[in-house]
């Protein structure tokens, strides 16, 4: 139905039509009235993440139009309303009004019980000032009580002796008047104080109602925002208990329809019986994003290599942390920092470690690596578009860790290392380093010949005995709301897989986040696994967040109807199976950065590593630590340090140059430039003698940055 009623008398919920301008008229909105508050959202999925607006109705004046029209008026705003019908339009008015009765009683009732709630920091310093101000006015009025009581009996005492003489002497008649002078002279004061602790009281009396107010419709909203959550939820898990076949392969449930991808339908399937799914015969379409920063740069090079289990079949492990210190609560704000910065280079901004994690970039790039198993399992397919479906798992997990972090990994310092070995639990190892400012290499060595992984703006993985070497590119990372509001991050853009050796293609479009999109979030859109001759043999969807599916197409033929005049193609797969699925956070995680399992341990202290190490970098081992004041004055000595050698580099440089002579630039300990043979790229490639150098703990090539 249009209009429905939940349990209680104070909640509904239903579609109307709200005017938005003189462009768009009125539009359709999914309204729910519940605890005093109307909100409404574009579509009913909306409610589990976006709320467009919410009217307080215990303020609201309520003004009934013509057919099927009413006004709803509250802050100086008027929000135009129309039903479908009379008798529909008579319900929501009905509804509105006992809504806002219900709402005045009990705002009363809780003027009435003094339950003020809670209110925000910069009111509560306020108000405390005024009842201690207050206070010391109420010990004035107590004073003044005490002495108009014994002034009072003194001069009560003064009187009765002035009756029982008949002629009076001059002495008693001074003492009246002292004392009656006296308790004047009280009495005006006691006076004087209470006008001062009535107009005190007054003044910020209504500074206090409002204060009151705010904090009560925000505890409103809060309590709706939950008891939503809680029946989406119970929905969701009795919908997915019950009816299973409801769902479609991408997990949109019927009737919701996604504006991007128009021209895809979508066919129920059995358990055992093919699954229909179309998509567009072909997409060039360009898309442009808007961002403030990168977290990964295009720049940045890395290489890695995975091995795989020992003899025995399974893996040796060794005890690694669980937690670390919580993350202080401190507060900083960014503009504050930017705003004095204007003009100036990003690199030359001292950023308070307050915007970081502690954890160095070429640690946070390691984590590229947390699903490894997904390489290990592609290194056992048999059929290369099998592997390109788990490669193309892959390059999707390694996002699934930013969802909540947006703290700032510290740039590494030139000659700056990493090395994360993970032989004996995972068949892996890992090492890094800072070859250029700005410019970061990444490196793993090879322990069985299994395969090595690149990045030079591209990342590149091969595989030994198969020769297929798969290549693709970062999406952009956008950090959103760094001047004002709560910091969140979105991946969007595309990443288009190509199996150099066989022309084998995945094209994978990461969906920017939108307000006014019906898409499920963070969405990785449906793609097409294609050999070399442009047949589809695979569909892959999920989000980059939680978990992505492949579905084998069985058969494939063309249709029509597509927008803008585009062909369709229909395929039929078996299916979906599950390729990867995102590990679920530690305890207590959101106090610690958000940090996964992985990146708990990344930063744990360990013998024998290069003194040129991330986890020896003072500065960030001080942020761990909670000591946050420190740990900025270290970061700023290191990084003036840099300065300084940066400084002298170019000098030397200059005078090379001067002198007809070449100059030499700064040359990698473990790494050196290489041109791939197949691409043409070139990139820095691991080139030998890390390992043997820590085997031999000979760390005298090591420059000391720290």
């Amino acid at each position: 139905s249009l209009f429905t009623a939940d349990p209680g008398p104070d909640a509904y919920k239903g579609w109307l039509f709200k005017w938005t301008n003189y462009l768009k008229g009125y539009q359709r909105r999914w309204f729910v009235l519940s605890n005093g508050l109307l909100s409404y959202y574009r579509t009913q999925a909306e409610m589990a993440h976006t709320c467009r607006g919410t009217i307080t109705l215990a303020t609201v004046h309520i003004e009934v139009g013509d057919t099927c029209h009413f006004v709803l008026t509250s802050g100086g705003r008027s929000y135009h309303l129309k039903a479908y019908s009379e008798g529909e339009c008579q319900r929501w008015v009905s509804a509105l009004q006992q809504a806002k009765a219900n709402a005045t009683q009990m705002m009363t009732h809780s003027d009435d019980s003094g339950d003020e709630g809670p209110l925000r920091q910069p009111d509560r310093a306020l108000i405390q000032g005024v009842l201690k101000t207050l206070a010391s006015k109420l010990e004035d009025l107590s004073t003044c009580n005490e002495l108009i009581g014994k002034h009072g009996a003194a001069l009560q005492r003064s009187l009765s002796e002035l009756e029982d003489l008949r002629a009076p002497s001059d002495g008693v008649d001074k003492t009246v008047n002292e004392r009656a002078t006296l308790f004047r002279i009280t009495s005006n004061a006691m006076i004087n104080a209470c006008q001062d602790f009535v107009d005190l009281a007054e003044a910020h009396s209504r500074r206090w109602q409002r204060a009151l107010q705010y904090e009560r419709e925000q505890r409103h909203h809060l309590e709706e925002t939950i008891e939503q959550l809680a029946k989406q939820h119970n929905s969701l898990e009795r919908a997915w208990r019950e009816s299973p076949s409801t769902h479609n392969s991408e997990g949109i449930p019927e009737g919701e329809s996604s504006e991007e991808n128009e021209d895809i339908e979508f066919f129920d399937a059995m358990e055992d019986s093919p699954t229909f799914i179309t998509v567009p015969a072909d997409d060039h379409s360009q898309h442009r994003s808007i961002y403030i920063d990168h977290i990964m740069r295009d720049h940045m090079i890395a290489t890695f290599s995975l091995c795989l289990q020992d003899s025995s079949g399974s893996y040796l492990r060794r005890g690694r942390r669980c937690r670390i210190p919580d993350k202080p609560n401190y507060s900083l704000n960014l503009w504050s920092i930017m705003k004095n910065c204007i003009g100036k280079e990003l690199s030359k901004i001292p950023m308070p470690v307050n915007f970081n994690e502690p954890l160095s970039m070429l640690q946070r790039l390691t984590e590229d690596l947390e699903y490894s198993e997904l390489l290990d399992r592609a290194t056992r397919c048999d059929s290369s578009l099998e592997q390109m479906c788990l490669v193309a798992a892959f390059s999707v997990s390694s996002y699934s860790t930013t969802v909540h972090r947006t703290g700032k990994p510290f740039n590494p310092l030139l000659g700056e290392t990493y090395e994360l070995d993970r032989v004996e639990e995972y068949g892996y190892r890992s090492i890094s380093e800072q070859v250029r400012n700005h410019i970061l290499v990444v490196g793993v060595t090879i322990h069985v010949f299994c395969l090595s992984l690149l990045s030079a703006g591209n990342i590149h993985l091969k595989f030994h005995a198969s020769g297929n070497h798969y290549v693709w590119s970062k999406v952009t990372s956008t950090v959103h709301n760094i001047i004002v509001g709560k910091l969140w991050l979105d991946q969007s853009g595309d990443i288009i897989i190509m199996n150099h050796r066989n022309k084998d293609k995945c094209h994978l479009k990461f969906s920017p986040y939108s307000y006014f999109s019906r898409d499920v979030p963070r969405k990785v859109s449906l793609c097409v696994v294609m050999d070399g001759e442009g047949c589809g043999h695979y569909i892959l969807s999920g989000t980059w967040d939680d978990k992505m599916e492949s579905a084998k197409i069985i058969e494939s033929s063309h249709g029509s109807g597509g927008s803008e005049g585009k062909q369709k193609t229909v395929y039929q797969t078996l299916p979906p199976k599950l390729l990867w699925k995102k590990y679920p956070l530690p305890e207590n995680a959101e106090n610690m950065h958000y940090f996964s399992s992985l990146a708990l341990t990344l930063n744990e202290l360990e013998d024998g590593v290069a003194p040129t190490d991330s986890r020896l970098r003072p500065d960030q081992r001080l942020m761990e630590a909670g000591l946050w004041d420190e740990a900025n004055a270290e970061k700023q000595c290191l990084e003036e340090r840099q300065r300084l050698e940066r400084r002298k580099r170019e000098a030397q440089a200059n005078l090379a140059l001067e002198e007809g002579k070449e100059a030499e630039s700064h040359q990698p300990l473990w790494f050196e430039k290489r041109t791939d043979t197949e691409t043409g790229e070139s990139s820095y490639v691991y080139k030998g003698g890390y390992w043997e150098a820590k085997d031999r703990q000979d760390w005298s090539q090591c420059p000391a940055i720290f």
